[in-house]
């Protein structure tokens, strides 16, 4: 029935009475702006859906200005009369082949409000995105969206070209008083600390949250005088980040200790988000204060545990090493075989050392790459430098690694290293070994090349090391190793998928 009511007038027709290409979406975006901090979603947008496409007039967190209709949420959000969820996109058959599901923005969670027009047609839908599922909103959220909506309507009716000019103007100045009461009633029934400022930063609005917490007067911190309220160890590193923002245009976030009415300090995280108009000029900052003290110290004990758990596993690693020396000691006739088991040890503690240090001293320096593939290559490859320098010389680009990557990664690179010194290039003087690192594609490409070394024979591929590499890059990081020895030396391509090298690949 709802369907059958928005296909019986024209849409074109219909939607010509709003004057939407003039343009001038200021008040829509303060609400836009809201939305999203409301539900603390990324995306936020006012959708009007056409006969092909649906046109965004404010929009947060998204560059697209319009898609086709085919592959619209609010398309179907706005023929019910409530509040239409999607929790998990990729779960509902209605959307998992999406192409806003399977590609960018990757729609996972959807709340649309319709808006409806006071003749009952419907125009679109006021809808809140998100990147990760969730269950559903707050009840304060579906109110607050649902209320949002009927404003967008308030403005979106005002505009409507035969209205009489008086009344317009009427119903303009009551839009704007209603949604100044209605952004200081949600915001003050807000469990966070929300607050505005103009455009040049100057603070003129704090919900009663904020007072709550801080327990100053109404009115004190107005302007500059926020600042005071964080500790004296952060003040200056929030203001710098503030200013930045306020250069930039940049999303505002920082942790840092503020003065709660108790006289404590406790670890607080701040946002803001600008406001733009149509000319992408900044109209008005929103940023909220959210307390997460519980959740900082439970974080800083868990890092504690895990440095003291990483300083055992180092000490585990010695005390194998140790065993191996022992018992070679004990039966020469391994001799060998332990020194080579020996020094895989090793490098696995080099490794996990360099990845999750157990401690301040035993952490890279400034310089030395932490969380970088270049930074684990230089500790791998530390034995093999001569008088003249590196012996292995590194080019290209430097991809971030992490504890996911750095256990195979070491066996690989200590294998090849220690391979190219018995029987390699680097096994006289005057040999090299070039390696090459490039991003391609979602691949990290390897170059192994070495040259300068006595002819070179074909190593056995069903060996212990050539079993070993190829388990560490087609079984642990799912990638794929060729070999191809030449008369001058070796040379050995690898490709590994960026996600295998570090969580932070995923997300990017």
């Amino acid at each position: 029935m709802a369907e059958e009511r928005g296909l019986a007038t024209d849409r074109a027709t219909l939607l010509s009475l709003y004057d939407l290409d003039a343009g001038g979406f200021r008040n829509l975006d303060e609400i836009t702006g809201f939305a999203a901090q409301l539900c603390g979603v990324p995306i936020a947008l006012v959708s009007i859906v056409e006969d092909v496409r649906q046109r965004f007039l404010s929009r947060v967190g998204i560059d697209a200005e319009e898609t086709p209709r085919d592959v619209s949420f609010c398309a179907l959000a706005m023929l019910g009369a409530d509040i239409f969820l999607v929790p998990d996109a990729t779960r509902d058959p209605r959307f998992a082949d999406n192409g806003l599901v399977t590609g960018p923005p990757y729609v996972r969670f959807y709340a649309g409000a319709p808006l409806v027009g006071a003749d009952g047609e419907a125009l679109g839908a006021l809808c809140v995105i998100d990147t990760v599922p969730r269950a559903d909103l707050t009840p304060l959220q579906r109110q607050g969206l649902t209320l949002l909506a009927r404003q967008v309507m308030v403005e979106l009716e005002g505009r409507r070209r035969d209205r009489d000019m008086i009344l317009r103007q009427r119903m303009d100045a009551a839009a704007v008083a209603e949604s100044d009461r209605m952004f200081r009633t949600l915001s003050d029934a807000m469990p966070q600390m929300v607050w505005s400022t103009l455009p040049d930063g100057y603070h003129d609005y704090y919900n009663a949250r904020w007072y709550d917490y801080t327990g100053v007067p109404t009115g004190s911190t107005d302007g500059a005088a926020w600042n005071g309220m964080f500790h004296p160890d952060d003040q200056d590193r929030a203001w710098a980040r503030w200013r930045h923002s306020l250069a930039t245009g940049e999303p505002y976030e920082i942790e840092y200790r503020l003065r709660h009415h108790s006289g404590d300090y406790r670890w607080t995280l701040g946002r803001a988000l600008p406001i733009r108009d149509g000319d992408g000029m900044i109209i008005r900052w929103i940023g909220t204060c959210t307390e997460i003290h519980e959740q900082k110290l439970m974080m800083e004990e868990r890092e504690m545990i895990a440095h003291e758990l990483s300083h055992r596993i180092k000490n585990i690693f010695s005390v194998i090493a140790g065993l191996i020396g022992l018992s070679a000691r004990q039966h020469p006739e391994i001799a060998n075989v332990a020194d080579d088991l020996r020094d895989r040890i090793l490098a696995l503690g080099r490794a996990h050392d360099f990845v999750r240090p157990h401690s301040a001293e035993s952490a890279p320096q400034a310089g030395g790459g932490r969380g970088s593939l270049w930074g684990i290559l230089d500790q791998i490859f530390a034995p093999y430098r001569g008088a003249a320098g590196p012996r292995i010389a590194l080019s290209g680009d430097d991809p971030a690694i992490d504890d996911r990557s750095a256990t195979p990664l070491a066996l690989l690179f200590h294998e090849l290293a220690t391979n190219t010194a018995k029987y390699g290039a680097l096994s006289v003087a005057n040999g090299m070994v070039h390696l090459h690192v490039s991003v391609e594609r979602g691949d990290v490409r390897i170059d192994w090349r070495e040259e300068g070394g006595p002819p070179v024979v074909p190593g056995r591929l069903d060996g212990f090391g050539s079993r070993l590499m190829t388990l560490s890059v087609e079984r642990q990081l799912g990638g794929r190793i060729e070999r191809d020895w030449r008369p001058d030396g070796l040379r050995l391509s690898l490709w590994i998928p960026s996600r295998s090298m570090s969580r932070a690949a995923e997300t990017a």
